[in-house]
């Protein structure tokens, strides 16, 4: 058995166990509790006076696989006896000495079963299994319970709505610390809630307001409060000089076909400039 199950095994139980299979039984158990039950023989008297028939046959040969069946038949026995899947031993947790702390469980378990229907002894093991506890209600009360909202759907008790002004009502600011008046009414609001008084419009433009733009660096004279800082962005490296009016064809220019557009353009013996519309007549 490994190291961290081996911790695990409880030496006051197995003395508890020891005492307790030997009421029910009437035999005696070896030295070594874990080596007298790996026959199943033991395992299975014990299952047939709890539950008398559960084991028909039981093997007294000292061949591996006669223990081995012993085992199965008691792990079987108890699992229709009542106990639940995950306080089941397996047979090579005993057989194997794989996991002798499960093997414990699983008969301290037994011995709770075995008090839960009724089974009396000297010793008291294990702990008696809660009995199910069915109610039945008349269909007036079950109709009466679903006017009532339970606790687990929530609770209009503890928030209040006492002072709340009106939407749209004008509500003070109050802050203790600044020694304002204690207010008169229930429009004012504590800083807790928040406050406007730290955010300021002042200085601000009319939206499409021309505004300059200022730089430091520069040492630009500051104009008024309509100066945008350069961190804010600049207009001053794009232009649209010499854009045409929205729609009007623009030429395409290429050396190899047209004319040189600062080059001097001859109209009717007239000396104009080119501009690659003037080519065109109406």
């Amino acid at each position: 058995m490994g190291s961290g199950l081996a911790g695990k095994y409880d030496l006051h139980k197995e003395e508890e166990l020891r005492l307790w299979i030997e009421d029910v039984t009437g035999k005696r158990i070896g030295e070594n509790f874990m080596e007298s039950l790996k026959d199943g023989v033991l395992l299975c008297e014990l299952i047939n006076i709890l539950q008398p028939g559960s084991v028909r046959k039981i093997n007294h040969s000292s061949q591996n696989w006669h223990q081995l069946e012993n085992i199965g038949n008691f792990v079987r026995a108890i699992t229709e006896y009542g106990l639940k899947p995950h306080d089941i031993f397996e047979a090579n947790d005993l057989f194997e000495n794989v996991n002798h702390t499960q093997v414990q469980c699983s008969l301290i378990a037994l011995a709770g079963m075995a008090k839960s229907k009724g089974f009396h002894s000297k010793y008291d093991l294990g702990v008696k299994y809660a009995e199910k506890q069915q109610r039945h209600f008349a269909p007036e009360k079950l109709r009466e319970g679903r006017n009532i909202i339970g606790l687990q759907m929530g609770t209009n008790k503890l928030a209040s709505q006492k002072g709340m002004t009106s939407y749209g009502t004008r509500r003070h600011l109050y802050d203790a610390k600044i020694a304002m008046d204690t207010p008169l009414d229930q429009s004012t609001i504590s800083l807790q809630m928040g406050t406007n008084k730290g955010a300021s419009q002042a200085g601000m433009m009319a939206p499409g307001t021309r505004r300059h733009i200022f730089d430091k660096k520069l040492q630009l004279e500051k104009c008024d409060t309509s100066t945008i800082s350069l961190q804010m962005g600049t207009n001053k490296v794009a232009s649209q000089q010499g854009m045409t009016t929205y729609g009007l064809p623009r030429q395409v220019y290429d050396t190899k076909y047209c004319a040189n557009p600062v080059d001097t353009y001859y109209n009717n013996g007239s000396e104009v400039e080119f501009d690659g519309y003037n080519q065109y007549s109406d």
